[in-house]
């Protein structure tokens, strides 16, 4: 039924309402205004806007920060070696191509022979080797450098 016009509606609620926490009672508390003694102190002065930093500068000091320098150490602690045993396995492959061609003919299962095996791990080895060097910059060197290039944007605002 509706109501006729005039009338409150009333909607039923689906839970009591819960009775209001007890506040304790107590001398009132003072406004903070009432609390100050003696003058009011000016309000401070709006700063002026800083100038916009020289991009060259933040990212020389960013540069020769120690933060910079350790995601630099970091990286190559890692892929100098890396490149090394790569590229030191790859020329062990043309070399013994090259030196030992009956060697590299020799059957190690079917079709297959010592040079296919080789090719073969080859590529193997270059897979490993991006996905250790994406685990060593995801646990390395990834925070530190979003840290650094976000410490960097803030400079040049």
């Amino acid at each position: 039924m509706a109501p006729s016009p005039g009338q409150p509606v009333t909607v039923p609620s689906a839970a009591p309402a819960a009775p209001a926490p007890a506040v304790p009672a107590g001398p009132p508390v003072p406004a903070p205004q009432a609390l100050r003694t003696g003058p009011v102190p000016p309000a401070p002065a709006p700063e002026a806007p800083a100038a916009p930093a020289d991009p060259a500068e933040v990212y020389r000091a960013v540069q020769q920060s120690a933060a910079f320098q350790e995601i630099r150490r970091s990286y190559r602690a890692f892929v100098f070696p890396a490149v090394g045993a790569f590229l030191g396995w790859y020329l062990l492959y043309v070399g013994a191509q090259a030196a030992a061609p009956a060697l590299m003919r020799s059957p190690v299962a079917g079709p297959l022979n010592v040079a296919w095996v080789l090719g073969l791990l080859q590529f193997a080895s270059t897979f490993l080797l991006a996905w250790l060097y994406a685990r060593n910059a995801r646990t390395r060197r990834d925070r530190a450098a979003l840290e650094l290039r976000w410490n960097t944007q803030d400079r040049l605002r």
